[in-house]
């Protein structure tokens, strides 16, 4: 019955409409009414949820990547990937994937890295003859490498709702993210040869990269200084997030010189109102998932799904659509929030490490930044181009075929996700 009102509820506000937020917290506070609890209960085990020093990253990694879009950074990244790109065909779709790597390597937001990214490289490719929806599309599709790339906001949050090292998971995230980027990249290679999209440098030239690391040595140092003193042990997730912050603010203030007040109020404010949003929704999938674990519904789904088959590659196929499907209509970090206490369980049960189960989540998650109706991405692809969200959602999907493909064999090859953490002694 509890289950019941649970997913009714939920079900129910989210058809009419209701937010996200609404519809957890509602839904929760119909089964506590239901078994005759305080309601005051609710709100200590959601204030709990979100009271601890792991949730601290989130702002702070929120408000580093803001401030890294004002200071120069982002604009030095995107230069040195085009360097690293030269001539190839395509080349200049290729280097946004590139500085989507390395602007996910710091900011650890799909949304931010999309922006960042495609305000400078959208302009560009359709300046150098690229079709606008083009242009949107591989820019969007890349823009979420920034939460499968280190630091990633929605594994902070993964690991805070399983309670798993989010160390292990951000080292676990780097050859799973270089191989979504590396078939995005493959994929553009042909489409662009096919298209007709030609680099303008006519070879590639190792003083021309040098020359642009050097003008970007500060800004290629942030990924260096974040994702080396975190693998380091020298300081953890959530300080990392912090240093960030202060090495952005030294940098553009002191070094680069770009970095305005204006910019920093800009870049509080943009903090603000998505740290405010998540820790909402933070709050009341906390109340949602104590229910779950309380009156062991998901233990009923995993011997479900167990009755059903016992075929591991089967039930990934099965957890991995889902998610797709889901990742389509729900917000990345409400759908890490929710679907952790049912389906976790499940896989655990299966003999899945949790760090695995946390990397596909997080994989597939990415693929909902790019799709439809919902695709953040998207529509801050197509407020930069100008163009249709039907136009890039079409032209995205090569893209989407390739991570899909990606995600799959992240699932089905475990070493892909946990040898490097393993061989670093995680």
């Amino acid at each position: 019955m509890v289950s019941a009102i649970l997913f009714g509820a939920f079900a129910f506000l989210l058809i009419i409409g209701a937010p996200i937020t609404v519809a957890l917290g509602m839904a929760a506070m119909g089964a506590f009414f239901f078994l005759g609890k305080d309601l005051t209960t609710l709100v200590q085990i959601a204030y709990n949820g979100v009271n601890s020093f792991p949730v601290m990253a989130l702002p702070a990694f929120v408000l580093s990547g803001a401030l890294m879009q004002h200071s120069g950074i982002s604009r030095r990244l995107v230069s040195f990937a085009e360097a690293l790109a030269g001539p190839m065909t395509g080349g200049m779709a290729a280097s946004t994937v590139l500085a989507c790597m390395f602007f996910g390597a710091i900011s650890g937001s799909g949304p931010a890295t999309t922006a960042a990214v495609g305000m400078l490289m959208i302009p560009a490719m359709m300046k150098r003859g690229y079709d606008k929806g083009y242009a949107s599309a591989v820019t969007a599709s890349s823009g979420g490498l920034g939460v499968v790339i280190p630091p990633s906001i929605p594994m902070v949050i993964y690991g805070v709702t399983a309670s798993e090292s989010i160390t292990k998971l951000f080292i676990a995230g780097v050859i799973p993210g270089i191989c979504i980027a590396g078939g995005i990249i493959v994929v553009n290679f042909f489409l662009c040869k096919k298209k007709g999209y030609k680099s303008d440098m006519e070879n590639w030239s190792a003083i021309s990269v040098l020359k642009k690391a050097k003008e970007g040595f500060w800004a290629l140092m942030a990924p260096v200084v974040i994702l080396g003193g975190i693998y380091s042990g020298f300081f953890t997730p959530t300080e990392a997030a912090v240093v960030s912050i202060f090495y952005t603010l030294f940098v553009g203030l002191f070094i680069y010189r770009e970095l305005k007040i204006k910019d920093m109020f800009k870049s509080l404010d943009d903090t603000t109102w998505l740290s405010g949003r998540v820790l909402i929704i933070m709050f009341t999938a906390q109340a949602f998932g104590r229910l779950l674990v309380q009156y062991r519904i998901p233990d009923a789904i995993a011997a479900g799904l167990l009755d059903l088959t016992g075929n591991l590659y089967i039930i990934w196929a099965l957890v991995i659509f889902f998610l797709l499907i889901v990742g389509m209509f729900m917000e990345t970090l409400a759908t890490i929030m929710l679907v952790t206490p049912v389906l976790l369980p499940v896989m655990t049960a299966l003999g899945v490490d949790p760090i695995h189960f946390g990397v596909v989540l997080v994989c597939c998650c990415e693929i909902g930044f790019e799709t439809p109706p919902l695709g953040e991405n998207l529509f801050i692809a197509s407020g930069i181009a100008k163009t249709s969200i039907e136009d890039i959602s079409l032209k995205s999907i090569p893209f989407s075929f390739v991570e899909i493909t990606a995600v799959f064999l992240v699932a089905y090859i475990p070493s892909l996700t946990l040898w490097l953490p393993q061989l670093l002694g995680y």
